[in-house]
């Protein structure tokens, strides 16, 4: 993008982009340099009423009765859509969030293709139950049960994972035969814009995706989640978001799927193969400058071996590589904003205060002048504090971990479901009865054990308490896109 150039980012709605009204534009800013790159068209209530209706159009005309194997093919030309443009899809993520350029191209793009192909083949193979019931005097009734689309589905994405988790909702949405209203966040709106032109290009007809641009209370999240016309909501984001949602569409009593916040924990055992555990750590504490749900902000390590972790962890926070997202040796991007740098510099101070030691980073680097008006943070790894302290009980969604140590089984267990989140888990131990049982006891909804990050994407996906509602994934996915309804006949 030339700087200075005045380029629009559209809503897209039955078919077509929508002309801009200047006199509703936002910017949109890349978080590495803090520059303006695009405006965004923001939509109103008129506007988000016109998605709904050319969705309930869409859905109650052709594409609610297309048949699955038609769906399920348009899903695959998607996939392939995506792949040939790849690069775009790559640059307009980068640009929206700041990331590696490695990491969008080998995880976000690369998922994002892999969720329409998957979706495709669960959805092509999924089937119903079918009893018989043997009734008086002999006679019987076959009992069979078929799935439905909801409809219009409300997809609300966030801007960590934009395109990935874009994909994750409305892969399955569509494959079920629904039509979608997307608001991607205001933060990262490209990729959602891009991905209408796959879906018209492998030919989806027009009204099936819709994308609507705007923030969430009194703009386009706000009239979407309100409107009549809604079928059902997905979003991901966080919890406070998530619970005000639940309550604006609690009165029409529609379905609703929510992938929220997390302080997820991890355990490390003594008998811990310790070069895995320091590989995955690494992962799950600094992958995507932690800004990942799924992202570890609690280590909890067995204290003979808790210098040995400490020590291995801050070589390898040191080791990693903040520098411009089109730098193939950067492993490391900035925060999403401004605003978000300065929620996670406040609990730099807060974990300060609560006097812990700061292993590494605890600041602002110094980046040059380029990049010195972006949102960048320290990798940062603190000691010396508890599970009472704001930085161990509040989501921080940044690259930052506290390290606890505990001396048995039963302590860390407590310590690691101290809390009322419940996203994700893992535990490292060489010791498989113990990975096995300790696994179930964590609080929450993916448990892994030396791993992190490891998708089946047919697998259960979703929290428990503050973590969300409902799962998505495989089978779970089609069950939330879908309304059973049973036909029983007497035989």
């Amino acid at each position: 993008m030339t700087a200075g150039t005045e380029y629009w980012i559209r809503n897209f709605v039955n078919g077509g982009f929508v002309e801009p009204d200047e006199a509703r534009g936002f910017a949109a800013v890349d978080p590495a340099t803090g520059r303006v790159f695009a405006r965004v068209h923001e939509a109103d209530s008129a506007l988000v009423d016109r998605a709904v209706m050319s969705a309930r159009q869409a859905f109650d005309g052709s594409w609610g009765r297309t048949p699955v194997r038609d769906r399920v093919a348009l899903l695959r030309r998607v996939a392939d859509r995506i792949e040939a443009r790849l690069e775009e899809f790559v640059a307009a993520e980068v640009a929206d969030t700041g990331k590696p350029v490695t990491q969008a191209r080998e995880l976000d793009v690369a998922r994002a293709v892999e969720n329409f192909r998957v979706f495709a083949d669960v959805v092509a193979a999924t089937g119903q139950e079918s009893f018989i019931t043997d009734l008086p005097e002999g006679r019987q009734a076959l009992n069979y049960a078929v799935r439905k689309p909801l409809g219009v589905v409300a997809v609300i994405t966030p801007w960590n994972l934009p395109l990935l988790l874009l994909s994750w909702k409305v892969a399955p949405a569509l494959a079920c035969g629904n039509a979608v209203v997307v608001k991607p966040s205001d933060q990262t709106p490209s990729t959602a814009v891009l991905l209408a032109e796959a879906l018209t290009e492998a030919g989806l007809p027009p009204g099936a995706y819709n994308v609507v641009h705007g923030f969430g209370s009194g703009s386009a999240g706000g009239y979407l989640t309100r409107h009549p016309g809604i079928d059902g909501v997905t979003f991901t984001g966080s919890s406070a978001t998530g619970s005000h949602v639940m309550s604006t569409v609690a009165p029409r009593v529609r379905p609703v799927s929510f992938e929220l916040g997390g302080k997820n924990a991890a355990i490390v055992f003594e008998d811990a193969d310790l070069h895995e555990a320091l590989t995955g750590l690494t992962k799950s504490i600094f992958t995507n400058t932690g800004q990942v749900c799924l992202c570890t902000e609690r280590v909890y390590v067995q204290r003979s071996v808790f210098g040995d972790i400490a020590d291995g962890l801050v070589g390898r926070a040191r080791a990693l590589h903040l520098s411009h997202p089109a730098d193939a040796r950067t492993t490391t991007g900035p925060l999403i904003s401004q605003a978000h740098r300065t929620k996670v510099l406040g609990y730099f101070d807060q974990a300060e205060k609560a006097g812990a030691d700061v292993l590494v980073g605890g600041g602002v680097p110094e980046l040059g002048a380029e990049l010195g008006g972006g949102s960048w943070v320290e990798p940062t790894l603190w000691t010396g504090l508890t599970n009472a302290d704001a930085p161990v009980r509040e989501e921080i969604f940044g690259p930052v971990a506290a390290l606890i140590p505990f001396d048995s089984e039963e302590e860390a267990v407590g310590l690691a479901n101290d809390t009322e989140y419940g996203l994700a888990a893992s535990v490292w131990t060489n010791d498989l009865r113990r990975g096995h049982r300790v696994a179930q006891r964590m609080n929450v909804g993916m448990s892994w054990v030396n791993a992190w990050y490891l998708r089946d994407l047919r697998s259960p996906f979703g929290g428990t308490g503050l973590s969300g509602i409902g799962r998505e994934g495989g089978g779970s996915s089609v069950h939330f896109y879908t309304e059973p309804t049973n036909v029983c006949v007497q035989l």
